[in-house]
């Protein structure tokens, strides 16, 4: 709808800003010159004690100085209520007084019809308050009062009681003055084919539903008795109501989720009543269905990261299921979900009645990111001690990546994945024991890479004697080339693999190429050739030219393509474990270059050999333990650090 010229004007003219703001802000009394129309107060867009947000009413202005908040009255309804623009603008016409710019005939008809809607369904709710204090309503009353909800929450929610009586609310609306056939458009009464109407909510507690704009659009019903089905029951879709595109609670929520920064999601009217109870004004809930997307949409416009507070049993974590799924293909940047699981068998309310208003808040405080719960209910209960089960659960997780369509936050997702999976697959360290002083691994049953075979060792990549910078090159060569021969491999050394620098750039690039482009492949006949194909697409180039110049490599049985699995994951480990000792010794060289003049000589000394010795178990591994003496590499190696202490050390003492 437009809106026609100067009408934004005349609102703003007819209505001082100071007005609008003074009904959500305390005026600092000492600051404000109301004769002059300057007000100050502390700003409600962020927290504070001083006064720093000022309002002009001379320009129609407001400006915070410690958080920048600017803009005139329709900015500050919107931000303060978290208004559309045309609902903001429609507020300070009310408040003027002035009526809103007739729209087209059709929808300027549509809104009386749903104007007289509004106006029985307003109606019905005085009636059902009414009758809550009659002596027919004990019981509804008796029920209240065992949920622990006072009189003005009563009042504040507007609760009633539906008379168990088939025509008690009809004949009062047709006393009113209003037909019946539009009380039963309005959802509140049945009219059958055969027989007389009939009051749709009877013997019920009932909560009624406002929307954004707080007009009474229908109800929820609470059963008392038992047998008495549904146990809940809401109005049907009406014109004004459609239970996919409405919330409860949504219109007092959408201030105080402002104020408060967030929104809690919950699962029933009765959460949200039980945690306003509590002095949490910022909740809201679906009615009676899981949510939609067009709720989610709406729960996004009242807060970028919601929380979603749902019942600890079975019931409540298949909802937060049906959630994420929703969810995951509707994300984007700023856009997420975190989820606050009660306690087993318990909801919100339970919770407040057992700890008060802080355990909520504690719960609320420690909810957890969407990828959690979607990582928890992958792994949780699983039993994943096989390359089999594992690659199962890269399958699942990769369904859930499938269906975020921002292309960024679908890679912050999958790396998320794989630093979780690194930790749970991570292999057992020494000195690990659980409660029982057993060694426990983490992860599910993890054990740890079983020892090479005998004719592992005797891998020429364990014991030729070559030149430093060769062998770590060849190392690297063959820790690419058994990836690509064992695609299905790679997800076991995936985190490892992702944080490995090697010597040079081409190297890098066939590894990020690899790493992008494996699990594609596995869907193929040939996941090896096909690889070597979705590879050499990423890089212009083909991987294997650059990989094989160091011919022993390529003459490697261990990491063939014809290679045992089990023996090629060996291989591809003890090539990791000895490059990152190799560049793990480089480090602490580098670093002890650096330190030498500062560090005292026996810290220096103990640095040097522990990085020594840890290279020497790399390459001392059972590939080459038979060996008597140290690699040529070794020797040089050891020299040049003995060699490097003994001119530094003798500096150092001249020097004193």
């Amino acid at each position: 709808m437009s809106l026609p010229p100067g009408f934004l004007e005349e609102l703003r003219n007819r209505v001082p800003i100071s007005q609008i703001v003074g009904q959500r802000v305390i005026w600092d009394n000492k600051k404000s010159k109301p004769s002059k129309g300057e007000f100050w107060a502390p700003c409600p867009f962020h927290h504070e004690k001083t006064a720093s947000f000022h309002v002009q009413d001379s320009k129609g202005f407001f400006y915070c100085f410690g958080c920048h908040a600017k803009g005139d009255a329709v900015t500050f309804l919107r931000d303060s209520e978290n208004m559309g623009f045309m609902e903001a603008v429609e507020a300070l016409a009310t408040e003027a007084g002035i009526p809103m710019p007739a729209r087209d005939p059709a929808a300027a008809k549509k809104a009386a019809e749903n104007k007289g809607l509004a106006e029985i369904m307003e109606a019905a709710v005085q009636f059902y308050r009414m009758q809550l204090s009659t002596a027919r309503a004990s019981e509804a009353r008796a029920y209240l009062e065992r949920r622990g909800l006072k009189p003005e929450i009563v009042d504040r929610f507007e609760l009633g009681f539906a008379p168990d009586n088939r025509r008690a609310l009809q004949d009062h609306l047709r006393d009113k003055g209003f037909d019946q056939s539009r009380m039963a458009e309005a959802g509140l009464i049945g009219i059958p084919d055969s027989g007389s109407p009939y009051d749709r909510f009877r013997g019920r507690v009932m909560f009624p539903i406002r929307d954004a704009q707080k007009r009474a659009i229908a109800f929820g019903a609470r059963a008392l008795r038992d047998g008495q089905e549904p146990k809940y029951l809401n109005s049907p879709d009406t014109p004004l109501f459609d239970k996919g595109h409405s919330l409860y609670n949504v219109g007092p929520a959408r201030g105080a989720a402002h104020r408060a920064g967030t929104l809690i999601v919950t699962e029933g009217y009765m959460d949200v009543i039980a945690l306003a109870s509590a002095g949490l004004d910022h909740a809201v809930a679906p009615l009676g269905t899981a949510i939609t997307e067009h709720q989610l949409r709406m729960i996004w416009r009242l807060s970028p990261e919601p929380v979603v507070a749902l019942d600890g049993d079975k019931a409540g974590l298949a909802a937060a299921h049906r959630l994420t799924d929703l969810a995951l293909p509707m994300l984007e940047p700023g856009k997420a979900l975190r989820f606050a699981i009660m306690p087993a068998n318990q909801d919100p309310d339970d919770v407040i009645r057992a700890g008060g208003a802080q355990a909520m808040l504690d719960l609320i405080e420690g909810s957890r990111p969407m990828v959690s719960l979607l990582w928890a209910r992958e792994t949780d209960g699983q039993v994943l001690d096989s390359p089999e089960r594992r690659r199962a659960l890269d399958k699942r997780l990769a369904t859930h990546l499938d269906k975020i369509q921002d292309r960024g936050l679908k890679e912050h997702y999958r790396q998320e994945f794989r630093d979780r999976r690194a930790e749970l697959f991570a292999p057992k360290k020494k000195g690990a024991t659980g409660k029982s002083g057993v060694f426990q691994p983490r992860g599910f049953g993890r054990r740890a890479p079983a020892g090479p075979t005998p004719a592992l060792r005797a891998s020429f990549l364990a014991s030729a004697a070559v030149d430093a910078a060769s062998a770590g090159r060849v190392c690297e060569c063959a820790i690419l080339i058994g990836c690509i021969n064992h695609p299905d491999l790679v997800a076991e050394f995936e985190s490892r693999l992702e944080s490995v620098e090697f010597s040079s750039n081409d190297l890098n690039e066939i590894r990020d190429a690899l790493l992008s482009g494996y699990e594609k492949s596995l869907s193929q006949p040939d996941p090896a050739t096909a690889l070597v194909e979705i590879m050499g697409q990423t890089l212009g180039r083909p991987p294997l030219v650059s990989l094989m110049a160091p011919g022993i490599v390529g003459a490697n049985r261990h990491l063939s393509a014809k290679a045992d699995p089990g023996t090629a994951m060996r291989a591809i480990d003890e090539e990791l474990t000895k490059h990152e000792a190799r560049t793990g010794r480089a480090a602490e060289i580098r670093d002890a270059e650096r330190d030498i003049l500062s560090a005292s000589d026996e810290k220096l000394t103990w640095r040097l050999q522990q990085a020594t010795e840890a290279d020497h178990r790399s390459v001392r591994s059972p590939l080459s333990e038979d060996m008597d003496v140290r690699s040529q590499e070794e020797e040089r190696m050891s020299s040049s650090i003995q060699e490097l202490l003994d001119r530094e050390t003798w500096k150092k003492r001249k020097n004193r």
